[in-house]
């Protein structure tokens, strides 16, 4: 006699089995990690670790953190099979250069498109990168066929806040990284192990 539980856990598998059934294509996906809250580019990171372990070749391209003593970066430089690169001079805030901070996503949005054109990577962190929509710094169109044409079984990720919707609605997969409070709003400074 089955209990009421594993009836409907059955049930359950039955219907996430049909689901597993009938996802059987296999290609890159475009991912989008967005929001307020804390944890986008890290959640990349974590895919990057992933991928690393399935002996993937990535890609990380910094579009606007110019800090080159962050953790993750100290750790994935140290790897073989990532090539990272620090495409940023910080926050637009902090450089007060438009022009400046133009010159400096087109030169990493050039890396990126480097990495886009090699099948041999198959996962690109594109992080920060909507900061460069958001200040017009790169042509949104521009970049959303350039994404949509990369390599077929190449995965990316684009993090950042405010990701534009006609990103979003050519990505396979978005994250809105919501947040309910951070200790920086409590007085507590960013500190290395946790914030970079």
């Amino acid at each position: 006699m089955t209990t009421s539980h594993e009836q409907r856990m059955q049930k359950k598998k039955a219907v996430i089995d049909g689901k597993i059934d009938a996802a059987q294509q296999e290609r890159g996906v475009l991912v989008i990690n967005t929001g307020n809250g804390k944890g986008k580019s890290s959640a990349a990171f974590g895919v990057v670790a992933r991928a690393l372990g399935h002996g993937f070749k990535v890609g990380v391209v910094q579009f606007v953190k110019g800090r080159s003593d962050t953790g993750e970066e100290a750790f994935f430089r140290q790897q073989p099979n990532v090539a990272w690169h620090v495409g940023g001079e910080g926050f637009t805030w902090e450089t007060q250069d438009k022009e400046r901070d133009a010159r400096a996503a087109q030169a990493a949005w050039d890396v990126a498109c480097q990495h886009l054109a090699d099948p041999g990577i198959g996962l690109l962190v594109l992080d920060e990168m909507t900061y460069a929509f958001k200040y017009g710094w790169l042509d949104l169109d521009a970049v959303i066929a350039r994404l949509l044409s990369r390599p077929a079984m190449q995965h990316v990720i684009v993090t950042g806040r405010a990701a534009p919707q006609a990103l979003r609605d050519a990505a396979d997969t978005v994250s809105d990284i919501g947040m309910e409070k951070h200790a920086f709003q409590a007085g507590v400074k960013a500190m290395p192990g946790l914030e970079w």
